[in-house]
């Protein structure tokens, strides 16, 4: 998956030790489950805190806490509407990499499921 980001772009190989640092970082944030379920739920567009939270499940509290992580990260941004605060995405490539693992875990699973039925017909 990384090869074909680089692949894509003009990033030297093998990746300075820098890069290496703020690559790992990003794939940090987005190593939490909640965080994926927020840029989820922004994929449509703009949604407050309290909207996150009823579309989560989660709390007022845990919702802001993982937000502040990805705006912090630069994948969301945020505006102030009122008394509210709605975010949305800053960084439409986040969706290109959840297709690029979504693909490759659906992969993965037509291998695992081949294998599978292999072994069930024997």
């Amino acid at each position: 998956m990384l090869a074909l980001m680089l692949a894509a772009s003009s990033i030297a190989h093998p990746l300075p030790g820098p890069l290496v640092e703020l690559i790992a970082r990003r794939f940090r944030v987005l190593g939490e489950p909640m965080r994926i379920r927020l840029l989820d739920a922004l994929r449509d567009g703009p949604l407050t805190v309290g909207a996150l939270q009823e579309v989560t499940g989660a709390s007022q509290q845990n919702v802001s806490k993982h937000l502040g992580v990805l705006h912090e990260a630069g994948l969301v941004r945020r505006e102030k509407d009122g008394t509210s605060v709605r975010y949305e995405i800053a960084d439409e490539m986040v969706f290109a990499l959840c297709e690029q693992v979504c693909g490759g875990l659906r992969r993965h699973l037509d291998e695992l499921g081949a294998v599978l039925a292999e072994g069930a017909a024997r």
